[in-house]
């Protein structure tokens, strides 16, 4: 009996001591150019900016690499990851109420959210899960797990999905991720299987899913509270210095060395290292940090122009809904039939800015995709072959499908 009790002693030390996060130390040993830029050999990436308060999504491809049943987690774990992801990043984590109230002055919601991807690299449907065997029983944090012929799988392409790598990391390692400026190859988050999601094959305490939602915020930019030295600087001026890091889940306020004021430290905050239900917060200050990253000419910009959250894109055009409607009185395309350019004009600036735009042609492939800026904006479709093509502007619930006619020469 007194056997069993240290046994779990032991066992309940090392999984509160687990290392929540491997990102300090990969950094160190795979150090990142900030000259690197990702779009550079994207065509169309890098052409517009955001747009105010725009909802920035994020395609995820989620690699479960698994040498046993346990490890191969269920659909619906990783549903309930990206459920937790956009409940975090856009505040509607019902924790938040925990936050205290000098620091809820300050929290936000980030505008950025989360989907599996529904279209593949190639055009094709996808699930945004991919499922592969591997005779790897663990991975350190290494990067191997990104690699097919090293018993891994590869990564796909990063300018339009990120990469998470699902799989048993050696150790006491919870996760890592990769800052902005890394490999294309390398590019991405990798988790433990039994850290990522809700529900399923989880290790409390690190079973509501913020073990993702901390590395993405990695992924993102992002540094830890204390910069990870003694009283360091994250570099965001709304999250107070602390001395280190914390673990458990410590009471409101909590001082360290480092304090400022009676506040303490921000524990509760995603970047710290507390315990999933200790955590519930990101700042105003690591919102515009992480956003700035999608701004013209930054590291994820390209992300701005992907729509492979939308399975309307793979294999088919755009089916017509009972929300769908043909014409509007508050926006007008013209000339159609057309040559080389469409106008596409509104009454009102909110009918159209901001809103999605896409055109299929009648085999279902997309062929042009943006977001509207602007309450007049001309489409240049020189490039299009003479045909029937479909165009889809759809955002805030409802949408609009146009028939567009291209021809040859000059339209009377």
């Amino acid at each position: 009996m007194k056997i069993t009790l240290t046994l779990i002693c032991l066992l309940s030390t090392f999984i509160s001591n687990a290392q929540r996060c491997a990102t300090p130390a990969y950094s160190k040993l795979n150090p990142v150019s900030r000259n690197f830029n990702p779009n550079a050999s994207v065509k169309g990436a890098g052409d517009r900016d955001t747009l105010n308060d725009e909802v920035i999504t994020i395609p995820i491809v989620v690699h479960v690499l698994y040498n046993n049943s346990e490890q191969n987690i269920s659909d619906q774990q990783i549903k309930s990851q990206i459920d937790a992801l956009n409940n975090d990043y856009r505040r509607r984590n019902a924790d938040a109420i925990n936050t205290p109230s000098p620091f809820n002055l300050v929290a936000a919601d980030t505008r950025i959210s989360f989907c599996l991807a529904k279209v593949d690299s190639e055009g094709k449907y996808t699930t945004g899960i991919i499922r592969k065997y591997t005779k790897e029983s663990s991975f350190l944090a290494d990067d191997q797990m990104k690699f097919s012929s090293k018993g891994g799988d590869n990564a796909w392409d990063p300018t339009k999905y990120l990469n998470i790598w699902v799989c048993n990391l050696f150790g006491r390692t919870l996760g890592y991720a990769v800052l902005p400026g890394s490999p294309r190859e390398k590019d991405g988050v990798v988790i433990k299987y039994n850290v990522f999601g809700t529900t399923g094959t989880l290790t409390a305490p690190y079973n509501k899913g913020r073990t993702a939602t901390h590395e993405i915020g990695h992924w993102l930019g992002l540094k830890h509270l204390w910069g990870d030295s003694d009283c360091g600087d994250d570099g965001i001026a709304d999250t107070p210095p602390q001395q280190t890091s914390n673990t458990f889940c410590p009471s409101f306020p909590h001082l360290s060395a480092c304090s400022t004021n009676q506040y303490g430290d921000m524990f509760m905050n995603f970047m710290d290292f507390t315990d999933d239900a200790c955590m519930n917060m990101f700042t105003q200050g690591q919102k515009s940090a992480m956003r700035s990253l999608f701004a013209k000419g930054n590291f994820k910009n390209s992300f701005l122009n992907t729509f492979v959250c939308d399975s309307t894109n793979a294999e088919a055009g755009p089916v017509v809904t009972p929300t769908d409607t043909v014409a509007t009185s508050f926006i007008t395309t013209y000339p159609n039939p057309f040559v080389s350019e469409v106008n596409i004009n509104s009454k009102n600036a909110a009918d159209v800015v901001g809103k999605s735009l896409r055109i299929f042609d009648m085999t279902g492939k997309l062929v042009v995709s943006q977001v509207i800026q602007s309450q007049k904006t001309t489409l240049h479709l020189d490039f299009l072959p003479a045909g029937l093509y479909l165009m889809k502007i759809e955002g805030s619930g409802n949408s609009n499908v146009y028939k567009l006619l291209k021809q040859t020469g000059k339209v009377r």
